[in-house]
């Protein structure tokens, strides 16, 4: 049988910035049990607290359906019996039923970290590896820094491996911990040592790999591992970890499946890929890497007209697969480089025909690529280019006219700041609203200001959120007088949106991102111009 094995909780656990509490902990499980891998490292009992409450809660609330627990510690002390070891009885007490033990591998780590001889290392594996299995633990082991201690000791290297198995040890991972090995050396050390257990009477096929990204090779060593006879693969979702981080599972995971032909999951835990990956995002609170293999949001995007007007004729002639198969989509970038195909593709997208409307795309074409002469970017802001759609079309409903808007800030006595903005709109002829706000700055109080203004009339943006703000300044070498983009990302009821702004200072390109993030969430709830629908003014 074949193995995923995933140690976001543990060793993704490692990488900076990344902090899960016990019940970040529990959900992530779930959603790698929907994911279909064979086993969960849940963390280290005993050692860190809280993975002892993990484990003692996971008892009673997680219900795998695909998966099973692991635990992860180290093999006994150094003149200890396991028997009498803390951290190995705190493994017996998490209940987990597998067990990963670290074992060092590398001669120069046993001499000089351990501090200890070649033959106690060995002891130390043989007897962690016996006592776990007295309990009826499935035991595997990690044997830590493989690579480079075959590199500097073969034989001895090998003969820790060896000694795992012999002791009962149903996978031996072969780690490359610092992440420095090429796929051509993978291959040949993998394909030596399975020789060298073969001539010595032992199964070969109790092999598994554990890479680090270092080299940038995590993925391809994970995958050279495989082909040279490893059944046991080990890495983070979305790549997480220490220094570079783990080796990527959901890549590993459609490359073994989608490009080797294995069976690893069901299409439907599959096509869940990038959904799991981006909620996984969401709980350790890690912007998704858009351009994450499979499941990045730019996975499957394409900006050049060339690749357009291939990608209309046939998706497959700028794709290496279809993006459905892992949950993910085509999306098409609109920018500076876009033809008609593009817009008619990306038009096509936000739900719009525009195939056979030859003058109203090169008129899109044509106002985008001025607009973006300007310094405006559609790439991340599909939100206004779909307004520029509408308004091209004719379709742009009036929700408001806004007569005038201003903002001030000025220092108090005490040292603080103050901002002030005030809003003067119309939602209908002869209805006339003048609010004012304060804000903690400028762009806060406009945002405040403008949102006390319409909520009477159009109480759904009351559910409208301000959740990201990005500020380019465009043509640095004119310093403070250089035209200024801002991006602001919005939640809705309905998702995630983007509309961008531009201007001469960050407060004009603000207010224009601002207004458009409220005009394009009523227009995409399908709410009716106050006018039109007898709404109270």
């Amino acid at each position: 049988m074949f193995h995923l094995y995933d140690t976001t909780l543990r060793d993704g656990s490692q990488q900076e910035g990344f902090t899960l509490s016990v019940e970040d902990k529990l959900q992530v499980a779930k959603l790698l049990d929907e994911l279909g891998v064979t086993y969960i490292e849940g963390g280290w009992p005993g050692a860190v607290p809280k993975d002892t409450e993990f484990f003692a809660r996971a008892k009673k609330e997680l219900s795998l359906r695909n998966a099973q627990l692991a635990a992860f510690g180290a093999t006994r002390k150094k003149g200890c019996a396991a028997s009498e070891d803390p951290q190995l009885r705190a493994l017996v007490d998490s209940g987990a039923p597998t067990v990963t033990l670290v074992a060092k591998s590398d001669l120069r780590h046993v001499e000089s970290a351990l501090r200890t001889s070649a033959e106690e290392n060995l002891a130390m594996v043989r007897e962690s590896i016996e006592f776990l299995r007295g309990y009826g633990r499935e035991v595997f082991i990690d044997a830590e820094h493989f690579f480079d201690g075959y590199a500097h000791d073969a034989d001895y290297a090998v003969r820790v491996v060896a000694e795992a198995l012999r002791a009962g040890a149903a996978i031996v991972i072969l780690c490359d911990t610092n992440g420095g090995m090429l796929p051509h050396q993978v291959s040949a050390i993998v394909a030596d040592v399975r020789a060298r257990l073969e001539k010595a009477g032992l199964e070969s096929d109790r092999l598994g790999a554990h890479m680090h990204n270092d080299s940038g090779c995590a993925i391809a060593n994970t995958i050279a591992a495989v082909e040279a006879g490893a059944v046991h693969v080990q890495g983070c979702v979305n790549g997480y970890g220490e220094r570079t981080g783990n080796a990527d599972l959901i890549p590993v995971l459609a490359n073994l499946q989608l490009k080797l032909g294995r069976k690893l999951v069901s299409p439907e835990q599959l096509g869940d890929a990038t959904r799991i990956a981006h909620a996984i995002a969401e709980v350790a609170n890690i912007p998704a890497y858009a351009r994450a293999p499979y499941v990045g949001a730019s996975a499957f995007a394409h900006k050049a007209g060339l690749h357009a007007s291939a990608i209309r004729v046939d998706p497959d002639l700028y794709q290496h697969m279809d993006p459905t198969v892992v949950g993910n989509d085509m999306r098409m970038i609109i920018s500076d480089m876009a033809g008609k195909a593009s817009i008619e593709l990306k038009g096509r997208e936000l739900g719009y025909d525009l195939s056979g409307e030859d003058a109203t795309l090169a008129l899109l074409a044509q106002t985008v690529k001025g607009r973006e002469a300007e310094g405006y970017s559609y790439e991340a802001a599909d939100a206004s280019f779909e307004m520029l759609v509408l308004h091209v079309l004719g379709d742009l409903p009036t929700y408001v006219e806004v007569e005038s808007w201003r903002t001030s800030s000025h220092q108090l006595r005490d040292g603080s700041l103050e901002s002030e903005a005030t809003v003067r709109l119309s939602t209908a002829p002869g209805h006339r609203s003048v609010t004012i706000a304060e804000g903690n700055g400028p762009v806060n109080a406009l945002d405040k200001a403008l949102r006390e203004a319409l909520v009477d009339t159009y109480p759904e943006i009351a559910s409208f959120a301000l959740v990201d703000f990005k500020v380019r300044i465009l043509d640095s070498q004119q310093g403070t007088d250089a035209t200024t983009r801002v991006l602001v990302t919005s939640q809705a009821p309905f998702g995630r949106f983007t509309t961008v702004g531009v201007g001469p200072n960050i407060i004009e390109a603000s207010w224009e991102a601002l207004f458009d993030a409220y005009w394009y969430g009523l227009h995409k709830l399908r709410v009716a111009p106050a006018r039109e629908s007898g709404r109270s003014l």
